[in-house]
């Protein structure tokens, strides 16, 4: 009786050893995961971000759907221009007099393929909707229209994907936590996102470390 109780405690003090290094080290792990999967979406939407506001640049307005955005890289051009200012004497009807005018002129020099400037020849954008690590091959969504801001309307956009999907695999009790951050060194709130329906921003919600890290691992 006396070896089986040995064995019984054995069995025991190793049960509860196991659930402390799993109490101490999951937290750890979890944060591991986290950052490499976190950084991974954030590359992404910044490819989003990129493609969006060249597309701004030459719709005035921001694309509402991924395949707008695919089809503007594929086919889109950035007009590179040249300001020069011009002088010249021109006559004056109401002084009756020749007098200097002054303009500027704005002289295109060439045309820049949109995929050219901002992939190269990677075809991630083809994809850049698709979330990384999502168990159910979820996408982000996207939205883009205009607010009100000081009598003037200003187009806005947003993209972003809610953190229980990239961490869907992960314990649910850290995932819970995860999403009521509010810290600057912390991607706030439950979603990553970059952009805002509400104001004028294409900042994401992330912090600086993963603007610092290497951006395609």
């Amino acid at each position: 009786m006396k070896i089986v109780l040995q064995i019984i405690l054995w069995i025991a003090s190793f049960g509860f050893a196991f659930l402390i290094y799993k109490s101490v080290n999951a937290p750890i792990e979890f944060a591991n995961v986290k950052q490499e999967r976190f950084q991974k979406v954030i590359n992404s939407l910044k490819d989003i971000r990129n493609t969006q506001e060249a597309f701004k640049l030459s719709n005035g307005r921001y694309a509402k759907d991924f395949n707008s955005l695919i089809s503007f890289v594929e086919t889109g051009k950035y007009v590179i221009t040249q300001q020069r200012d011009t002088s010249y004497l021109e006559f004056n009807k109401d002084f009756g007099i020749d007098m200097l005018t002054e303009k500027k002129i704005i002289d295109t020099l060439d045309f820049v393929s949109v995929k050219d400037s901002l992939f190269k020849k990677d075809d991630r954008y083809k994809t850049m909707m698709n979330v990384p690590f999502a168990a159910n091959g979820e996408k982000f969504t996207m939205d883009a229209g205009f607010v009100e801001k000081s009598s003037f309307r200003v187009a806005v956009f947003e993209a972003k994907v809610p953190k229980e999907v990239v961490l869907a695999d992960q314990p649910k009790d850290l995932v819970a936590r995860e999403k009521t951050y509010v810290n600057v060194e912390e991607v706030n709130g439950p979603d990553i996102k970059v952009g805002s329906m509400e104001e004028v921003s294409t900042n994401g919600n992330w912090p600086p470390i993963y603007d610092k890290k290497n951006q395609r691992n």
